[in-house]
């Protein structure tokens, strides 16, 4: 299995911090693009399967790679 690169939680809470910072300014677009792009816990992400399916996660541009290292890259899938 190919190493993930992983996040602190310091970098989650600095980009955490500049994407309200783009929703105060008003760019709703850059806050969304920014919070997606932050790695999904891997309990978040097997609770929205389940409740909203993978083609919510697929099609939503979520970061999953923390859920991937976790469940395996075909998670998604089982």
């Amino acid at each position: 299995m190919a190493k993930v690169e992983t996040m602190s939680l310091d970098e989650k809470l600095d980009m955490t911090l500049k994407a309200f910072e783009l929703l105060d300014a008003g760019d709703r677009d850059g806050y969304s693009r920014l919070t997606r792009s932050i790695p999904m816990p891997p309990y978040l992400a097997m609770t929205a399967k389940k409740t909203m399916g993978a083609d919510f996660l697929i099609n939503g541009g979520w970061n999953l790679s923390e859920a991937e290292a976790e469940f395996g890259a075909d998670w998604l899938n089982k």
